[in-house]
């Protein structure tokens, strides 16, 4: 437990992170942040409720407190782009995913504030992170990472028309075996009215890329799924409970095959 992230310790070699949950803004950032800033509408809403079976699973879950316009937890330390040449989200984030200024006219972010975040919220939340992987490597043998996010299905400033509803992403194969993508691509076909794409516009941000290293035994999956599946996409952001129930079967299944899937490529 920590005041910027919950870790629940699982007992079988899957870690999930959902590292755009968090909601809150400290109360000493909020004077910079617009009255819209503050109702964090680019939250992955509700998503530790979707997930709900995991701990029937065993799966270990790492959870953040804080909100993703305080720092962005799936991006580089450096600041780096993830897709060069289209719009990006920040490592601090200034705009909305529409492009609006998150900040009231006239702040500015200092470098100095932006260090200060990364070194109180971001190296925290990544140590756990690492720390996790290790611990199950170790037990294990071998650890999967699943990165669970979800989105608007219609994000102009970010993507043109509406997303495929499951958007997987291995880094382009790099951050797992390709046994496991096929899995999760064939756990998706036992539910053909809803769309799906292999790194596609979502290859995989910073968590994937980073952690998933198959030549050292840990493998790495994102899903960013559509908000449309489970919940209101607008506010005020409603959890469907109708929707949820017939889309939860599928994505226990998708994570049940991925860890299936990396675990037999272990077995002698």
């Amino acid at each position: 437990m920590s005041d910027v992230f919950t870790l629940h310790q699982g007992t079988v070699p899957l870690l999930v992170s959902m590292p755009h949950i968090g909601t809150e803004i400290p109360a000493e950032l909020k004077g910079g942040y617009t009255d819209e800033a503050l109702r964090v509408e680019d939250t992955d809403w509700h998503l530790h409720r979707l997930y709900n079976f995991l701990p029937a699973m065993g799966a270990s879950v790492l959870r953040p407190r804080y909100s993703r316009y305080v720092i962005d937890l799936n991006r580089p330390p450096d600041d780096a782009p993830m897709y060069p040449g289209a719009s990006n989200t920040e490592l601090c984030p200034t705009r909305f995913f529409s492009g609006a200024p998150l900040y009231k006219p006239g702040y500015e972010l200092a470098p100095e504030e932006r260090a200060r975040r990364r070194e109180a919220y971001w190296q925290p939340y990544h140590s756990a992170l690492a720390g996790e992987l290790a611990r199950l490597k170790a037990r294990h043998g071998f650890a999967l990472l699943w990165d669970a996010h979800s989105i608007r299905s219609q994000i102009p400033w970010l993507f043109e028309g509406t997303l495929p509803d499951l958007n997987i992403g291995t880094a382009s194969g790099a951050s797992a075996r390709e046994a496991i993508t096929a899995a999760v691509v064939q756990a998706c076909a036992a539910a053909p009215h809803i769309t799906t794409a292999v790194n596609g516009r979502f290859k995989g941000g910073y968590i994937t890329r980073h952690y998933g290293q198959p030549a050292s035994d840990v493998h790495a999956v994102q899903l960013e799924m559509c908000q449309s599946l489970y919940m209101q996409e607008m506010a005020p952001y409603a959890y469907n409970e109708a929707l949820a129930s017939q889309v939860q079967p599928l994505l226990a299944k998708m994570v049940g095959s991925a860890l299936l899937a990396c675990a037999s490529s272990y077995e002698k």
